[in-house]
């Protein structure tokens, strides 16, 4: 419901801004006043995102946790039902409630696998959910079921592990995507207030009294800022989206990264226009 709310925030104060972009829309701070309302928009959504990829690392580290607890207390010879009851008063971040309303199904007398399919729903993670199914299966199957739980928590704790030495390992390259996209910037930049202004002042030469090229070339140069600036915002969100993929291996991971880059090129373009553009 928060998030709902922060949503409409952010969407009445975008309209706002556009409205209040009327007001400059002859001026150079018009594109940029459009632009600022469009990410003040979009920001809600995207920290939102942010917030639940926390939320999602969060579950997975305590889960892990309460597996360890739940391991040892059933390798001491108290039934995993009873176990899970034991540990339920223990902190577990985010899954603390989820435990509590697992351990109290199970205290009124709600099957562990029903229980087990609940606490699944509830916590609605991929990785959690498979191992809660094969707890499920391995208590209903009988067994040892105290070497199950102990290679479950191995097989989650080795998922962890994988992720932290792959996010590790490539942070290097995170930090080139981002070096190599502010240098594309810089080139564009260079590209746009130094190099095609001189070929345009080369075109314009022996044009009827200079008005007609001075009228065209400035038409061009406002096109020419509009297009690479689309260029900049375009290039930025699809970076951004690799660079979490390659990251995280999620694409969802990337658009924290594609919002810092979008940014960045906007306020860049845009204040580089304002400075660079009025000559």
């Amino acid at each position: 419901m928060e998030i709902k709310k922060s949503y409409w925030v952010g969407i009445i104060i975008s309209m706002g801004i556009l409205l209040s972009s009327i007001l400059f829309i002859d001026t150079n701070f018009f594109f940029f006043i459009i632009g600022s309302a469009v990410l003040v928009g979009a920001s809600p959504f995207v920290f939102a995102t942010i917030k639940e990829a926390a939320i999602s690392s969060e579950k997975e580290m305590m889960f892990l946790e309460f597996s360890r607890n739940l391991v040892e207390s059933v390798k001491t010879g108290t039934p995993i039902s009873r176990s899970i009851i034991n540990i339920k008063d223990k902190s577990y971040g985010v899954l603390s409630k989820n435990v509590e309303k697992l351990a109290n199904q199970i205290s009124l007398g709600i099957p562990l696998n029903l229980a087990l399919k609940v606490f699944s729903r509830d916590v609605n993670h991929k990785n959690i959910s498979r191992a809660l199914t094969l707890i499920g299966q391995a208590e209903r199957a009988g067994g040892e079921i105290g070497e199950i739980l102990d290679a479950v928590t191995g097989a989650v704790r080795m998922t962890d592990k994988l992720k932290k030495e792959r996010k590790a390992a490539i942070s290097t390259l995170v930090v080139q995507g981002y070096i190599i996209f502010f240098v594309f910037v810089i080139i564009i930049l260079v590209m746009q207030f130094q190099i095609l202004p001189m070929i345009s002042g080369i075109g314009d030469i022996g044009s009827i009294g200079g008005i007609v090229g001075g009228m065209g070339a400035e038409t061009g140069q406002e096109e020419i800022s509009i297009s690479f600036l689309y260029l900049l915002l375009i290039q930025g969100f699809f970076s951004g989206l690799t660079i979490g993929k390659l990251a995280e291996g999620n694409v969802k991971a990337g658009i924290k990264h594609s919002f810092a880059l979008v940014l960045m090129s906007f306020m860049v373009s845009t204040l580089a226009n304002i400075i660079f553009g009025g000559g």
